[in-house]
Order: C-alpha cells, then structure tokens, then sequence
C-alpha cells in the first residue's frame, strides 16, 4: 500500500506516473482510447462533486477536467485562487478540508510547489480522490497519459523500435519527467534530450537518455519529437541569453523537421511560444498531433476520474 494506491493496488489518488505499473497505465490508456472512440459513460459518476482547485493558471487542464468530469455525469466545482479565501492568507489545507466537509469527493490539484499536490493527499479523507494537475516541476501525470495515448494512436502499441526527442526546458519541466516516466514504462527504444545545458536537469532525471545540447543531431531519424514550452522567466534567471537566440538553436522549423523520420509527429503540451520553440509553419502543419493531444486530453481525464471515483 503507497499513498497512490491501496493495498490491491488500485489507485487511490494520481500523483504521478513514477513507479505506476505498467499494468495500470495500460488500462488507463485503454479505458481512455475506449472513450475517444465514443463510449457513453454519462451516469458513471452521477451524484459524485468534483472540484478543480487550482492554485495557478490554467487554460487546457481545467477546461479538460471539467468536460471530462461533465461527461461521466459529475457535479463540478471551479476553485479561482485569484478570488477565493487564500488571498487572505487560508491554506491550500483548510481550503481542500472545507470544501471536501461540503460533500466534494474529488479534488483535481494545481499547485507551484514540488510535493504540494501529494502533501494535500496525505490530509484527505478515506474515500476521497487528488488528482495531480501540475506542480511546481515535478509531475504532470494526466499530460502525460494524454501524450502517450496520442503516440499510441500515431504509432501503435509498439514503442521499443521507436525514437523519441524531447526538446526544450527539460529542467523546470514537470509534463517532461511524466512523460520520461510512461515512455520508460511503456518501453520506449531511444529516448534523446535536448537543450541548453543551463535548462538541462542534473539531478538523475535523465538516466537511461540520450542527451546533447545539438538539436539537429537529436533530430536524425527520430519518430517523435516533444518540444516543450520555453519558460520566459528563464531569460529573467540569466538561464537564456534571448528567444531569438533559443530559437535559432533551438526552435522547430520545417527544415529541421526534414531530419526527422519521414513520418514524424510533433507534440507540445502548450501553450506555445509560436517563433520562439515552434514555428507557425510546425505547430499548424501535417506532422502536428497538438489539436489531437488537446482532444485525448478529455478522454484520459475521463479514464483517470472515473477510475478514482466510480
């Protein structure tokens, strides 16, 4: 028994995809493909409140959690940060007690400190579910089910002859360790990391990955390549010398893209810093999975709830 998961293993909270088993993440996947493909789930969680208590902002997460949570039939409350008690000094604690004393079930957490969303499970009552949205740089595990779900449908079930790229702030990326941790888990073939070395973790995240700061050469050949948003207070730290030097040695353009395997799909998380990680050209063009991503993030937010609070 974990705090993620009880003592048959079956999810209890979703904090992140380290150590998930690869058993359990399938079946996520699997349950979320069934629900892009239709299945009508309305009634699954009926009668059940659900509140999306963000702690920052959020324009894909929250909206998708909230659609995912409309469609199995839920009762769902919006948290606002910016006009609720915590501005005058209520902790995230109390604020999750109160509203969980109102009846609230469920809880989908963002929150900008590493270890937040985790430390508010540990104070939530039995039979009550946290869903981590993002935080600080530690976890995303929902974007990164979304993402596999998409190289899934892209290219099969199949990742061990497969070569991934992921490109961009690796360091203070929490979508880029959840997606590292269900690539691994998901027996990815070749996994390259690319960046500046002054946005390049240090801390062992990166075992097992090819890493270079040379972005053609983490281009060759890949099936896959994950760019990732660039930070602009970044530049502010002194960690980027500008956006338009990043993007010379860093952005995705099409001709770049030509180094890539003929067939190659794109993802980003979002949101983009079109000309500065992406081009226009990129992010709109045949080789974009971005819009599906966005759409597969409602079905596996589907599958998430409903396998937390059914």
């Amino acid at each position: 028994m974990t705090l993620q998961t009880d003592a048959d293993g079956r999810l209890r909270h979703l904090l992140t995809l380290e150590r998930l088993p690869r058993d359990a993440l399938v079946a996520l996947l699997d349950r979320a493909q069934a629900f892009a493909d239709g299945v009508d789930a309305r009634d699954a969680l009926a009668g059940t409140a659900v509140c999306t208590l963000f702690f920052e902002p959020s324009t894909r997460t929250r909206l998708s959690f909230q659609r995912a949570a409309q469609r199995l039939g839920a009762d769902v409350l919006s948290f606002d940060a910016a006009t609720s008690s915590t501005t005058k000094g209520e902790t995230a604690r109390d604020t999750l007690k109160n509203i969980e004393a109102m009846g609230v079930r469920g809880f989908i957490v963002r929150h900008s400190a590493d270890g937040a969303v985790a430390a508010l499970a540990e104070e939530a009552a039995a039979g009550t579910a946290l869903v981590n949205a993002g935080d600080g740089r530690s976890a995303h595990p929902t974007q990164g089910l979304l993402d596999m779900l998409t190289l899934r449908q892209a290219l099969g079930d199949d990742f061990s002859r497969r070569r991934f790229a992921i490109v961009g702030d690796v360091k203070h990326s929490r979508v880029a360790r959840s997606d590292l941790h269900a690539l691994r888990t998901l027996g990815a073939g070749e996994i390259r990391v690319c960046g500046p070395a002054s946005l390049l973790p240090d801390d062992g995240t990166l075992a097992g990955c090819h890493v270079t700061v040379d972005l053609d050469a983490a281009l060759d050949g890949v099936d896959v390549v994950m760019m990732l948003r660039l930070q602009r207070e970044r530049m502010e730290e002194g960690l980027v010398s500008s956006l338009e030097d990043y993007h010379r040695d860093y952005g995705l353009t099409e001709a770049r893209l030509r180094r890539a395997a003929k067939r190659a799909v794109v993802l980003h998380p979002g949101p983009m810093n079109r000309g500065v990680e992406i081009t226009d050209a990129v992010a709109d063009g045949p080789q974009s999975l971005i819009l599906r991503q966005v759409a597969n993030g409602v079905a596996v937010r589907m599958a998430v709830l409903e396998a937390l609070l059914r």
